[in-house]
């Protein structure tokens, strides 16, 4: 998989009607879930994209300290569903982990986690953080990385 990082700003819109239609594919279509994605918080982001060839195949994006939460966020996090097998969850989630120790010198991250994939995000240093929540219909939790 071939990571790029980019500013909202240097995204060109083949880059950005790719995350958009992969957003909506996994989170509106996939878990059935009716939710405004364009929430107006992009434009802050640094997005990390993941290619298989010209197909974006996972996803985040990236927030720092004090803009999403106290801490650098991480959220939207997606793999396309039929390349989950190959790892690219765990790839996608160390670039965009080093890339907020780079861009924003933090190793403190939150995010809010799918609770079907706490296990997941341990494997990255994430433990859970308060109660269980829903959002959007879906059972979540917040996860936080120290240092």
């Amino acid at each position: 998989m071939n990571i790029k990082i980019k500013t909202f700003k240097e995204l060109n819109l083949d880059e950005l009607y790719k995350i958009l239609q992969l957003r909506s594919e996994v989170f509106v279509v996939e878990q059935d879930c009716v939710y405004q994605d364009i929430d107006g918080k992009d434009s802050k982001a640094i997005h990390v994209m993941g290619f298989e060839g010209d197909e974006l195949v996972a996803y985040t994006r990236c927030f720092e300290p004090g803009y999403y939460f106290d801490e650098a966020a991480i959220g939207r996090v997606i793999v396309k569903y039929k390349y989950r097998k190959y790892g690219f969850g765990h790839d996608i989630m160390k670039a965009s982990i080093n890339q907020i120790k780079n861009q924003y010198g933090s190793n403190n991250i939150k995010l809010s986690a799918q609770q079907y994939l706490i296990r997941f995000y341990e494997t990255h240093g994430f433990i859970q953080s308060g109660e269980g929540y829903l959002e959007d219909g879906i059972p979540h939790i917040a996860m936080i990385k120290g240092t």
